[in-house]
């Protein structure tokens, strides 16, 4: 039988209806697969019990007539959802191996789709990060390499989530996305990324980094699967006061139609003078692929562009200064000895959280106290609201907005984990759409001079990802990308 993994999940999802395999058959492959490719430490948890019972089940209800919509297909899912009776860290010392009682709305609701949980995925400490270097359980490794054979990082924080989608260890995965954390290590590993509407999928039993900026979403090989998963997991969940109750369409049947009429947004501030040579003559080409293909494209402004990384810095850092607070080594994770609880906390808190947390934490606490808020935090907020108005402003003359999704491939593990400000400026191009609460999409269009990915990103209106995913599925039929990488880690 040929290799069951590098199927879509469309592919896999179609396979299993018609029977042409099963469920066991398909998990087994992955878990296989999953077992050779150790070196690429993409798992921190995996389950081949759970999945293989899972899939039995699957196989059963598949017989039956009765399969639900992702009935049998094996997935995997950032540890940053909380899984019931399988351990959750955040890949953080800080929670040791905290079971949850309760299941992310999101996760739980794939297996209610009948989806198979394969296992946890690596990702950087409590989400911090942009490429995955930060977790407690090591760095995760691009399937991807260079001529120089370096390892390169699959970018953050969901690299764990994107590497196992490009090495076909999973159908596809979900992951959270807080400041382009879906997108752009979508775009350093040749997947696509999909960060939906803010509140389009609940955050309940997500492990919160930045309330008001995470959202779940997917890393998928396709677009059609990004939408097939985007239908799947949204929808109005009363438990998490910020989801939307807003209908959720078939989104799979909105691929249809192309970008005919429709006007593309290219904004101006986004052209930057030191972009590279290859991203700045893809994003012309896919400025040239849409047009083609029956776009309009026409030039917008989004004058605040400038200040979304700055504001993005101060608001995320406060966020999670408030939301880390709860992890004292009191109620649950590690806990180190002391005599009197301020020495707990102290202690506990040194030993449990990494620098990058540490220092995210520090920024935060400093911005909001007293007589720093209103200078920073404060006047984050107000860049804030100016960036969507912007947004505002520019979806009137447009439908979509067109950019790079990153300023640069994947760069060697280890090249810029000493220099936090470089590290931060990977989220260039993604954070406006966070800070606006948008939809964006990443979508892999070809390759830089040293063999490596480059994606393209679409940024859509509020709670419309049904022309997004429908101009990404343009996009890529356009782009055409089928490069795979050499699989150097199998073992």
């Amino acid at each position: 039988m040929a290799d069951l993994t590098t199927m879509t999940l469309a592919q896999m999802r179609d396979g299993l209806r018609a029977r042409d395999f099963s469920s066991r058959e398909l998990t087994q492959a992955h878990l296989e697969r999953i077992e050779a490719s150790a070196r690429l430490n993409a798992f921190v948890e995996t389950l081949p019990d759970r999945a293989l019972t899972q899939a039995d089940a699957a196989d059963k209800k598949l017989t039956d007539d009765t399969a639900r919509g992702l009935e049998g297909v094996p997935l995997g899912v950032k540890d940053m959802f909380c899984t019931r009776d399988v351990r959750t860290t955040a890949c953080s010392a800080i929670l040791g191996d905290f079971i949850p009682p309760y299941e992310s709305t999101v996760s739980g609701k794939l297996w209610d789709a009948g989806a198979v949980l394969l296992g946890k995925l690596n990702n950087d400490e409590f989400a911090m990060g942009s490429s995955n270097e930060t977790s407690h359980f090591g760095v995760a490794v691009n399937p991807w390499k260079a001529g120089d054979e370096a390892d390169r990082v699959p970018g953050g924080s969901s690299g764990g989530s994107a590497a196992a989608v490009a090495a076909h260890l999973s159908a596809a995965s979900v992951g959270t996305d807080t400041g382009g954390s879906i997108r752009q290590p979508a775009a350093f590993t040749g997947v696509v990324g999909l960060k939906p509407t803010y509140g389009r999928c609940s955050r309940w039993g997500i492990i919160a980094f930045a309330s008001s900026l995470d959202q779940a979403g997917s890393l998928t090989r396709s677009v059609r699967d990004a939408a097939i998963m985007l239908t799947h997991i949204s929808g109005h969940d009363a438990r998490d006061s910020t989801s939307l109750d807003a209908p959720v369409p078939d989104f799979e049947a909105a691929l249809e139609g192309g970008v005919e009429g429709m006007r593309i947004g290219i904004p101006r501030e986004y052209r930057v003078d030191d972009m590279p040579a290859d991203i700045d003559r893809l994003w012309k080409q896919g400025v040239e692929w849409l047009r083609e293909a029956g776009a309009e494209i026409v030039e917008v402004s989004l004058p605040h562009t400038q200040y979304a990384l700055p504001a993005y810095y101060i608001i995320a850092p406060a966020e999670a200064s408030s939301n880390l607070a709860r992890y004292d080594g009191v109620r649950y994770g590690e806990r180190k000895a002391a005599d009197e609880i301020t020495k707990l906390y102290e202690d506990t808190r040194a030993a449990g959280f990494g620098d990058e947390v540490v220092r995210r934490v520090m920024i935060g606490t400093y911005v909001l106290s007293a007589g720093y808020y209103d200078a920073y935090y404060l006047k984050a907020l107000q860049v804030r609201r100016l960036i969507a108005d912007d947004f505002a402003r520019a979806y009137e003359t447009c439908d979509l907005l067109l950019t790079p999704t990153t300023p640069s491939a994947a760069f060697p593990v280890g090249d810029r984990i000493d220099d936090p400000l470089q590290m931060y400026l990977n989220d260039i191009f993604t954070v406006p759409a966070n800070l606006a609460g948008l939809p964006a999409i990443s979508v892999p269009a070809g390759l830089d001079g040293d063999g490596l990915p480059l994606g393209l990103q679409l940024v859509g209106q509020s709670l419309q990802e049904a022309p997004l995913l429908r101009a990404a599925a343009a996009l890529e039929a356009s782009a055409g990308f089928a490069a795979t990488p050499t699989e150097w880690w199998r073992a």
